[in-house]
């Protein structure tokens, strides 16, 4: 699993640094899943951020204007419609083999996270391209994703373009 040090080093010192647990564990109690780690320990500090003016990631702390929790409920009910929902390999939701929606990109692209068939198996990264019926199924991690990403490799969201002296973040309004 790719470290928060690893991914700081490509896109610059954190400054969020969220630490009361409070809001994830009511989106999670709200939710009935646990988030894995790795996705909250970058979530928790960077806090709501654009990644290279294409990536959203968002936190899900209740005062912020771009709230996970918020964005998630929203995604859920899109993606449950029936005409979106073919658009997808597994239905969208909380349950086992289910995708979880956590990100979204300005190109178009949606980011989940494949909810695990049991407990101890890895959560997975799955992209889904808004503008088509194509989406990538990724064996690896969150943070492994976001690592690659960083890194200008083709996770189907590519950031060679919007980010081509590196990788930055801005936080969001």
């Amino acid at each position: 699993m790719a470290t928060l040090r690893e991914i700081t080093a490509l896109l610059g010192e954190p400054r969020f640094n969220w630490s009361d647990p409070a809001p994830w564990v009511e989106l999670e109690q709200e939710l009935g899943i646990e988030f894995p780690a790795d996705f909250r320990e970058i979530v928790d500090a960077y806090g709501s951020i654009e990644v290279n003016r294409q990536l959203y990631l968002q936190h899900p702390a209740g005062h912020l204007l771009h709230s996970l929790g918020e964005n998630i409920r929203g995604d859920l009910e899109l993606w449950r419609e029936e005409d979106m929902a073919e658009f997808l390999p597994s239905p969208a939701g909380v349950n086992p083999g289910e995708l979880m929606p956590v990100a979204s990109a300005t190109t178009g692209e949606a980011v989940f996270l494949r909810i695990p068939d049991d407990p101890s198996s890895p959560w997975r990264v799955v992209v889904q391209e808004f503008d088509s019926p194509a989406w990538t199924l990724y064996e690896m991690t969150f943070s492994e994703w976001l690592l690659a990403y960083l890194k200008g490799r083709d996770v189907t969201l590519c950031s060679r373009n919007f980010a081509p002296d590196g990788p930055f973040f801005e936080f969001l309004p």
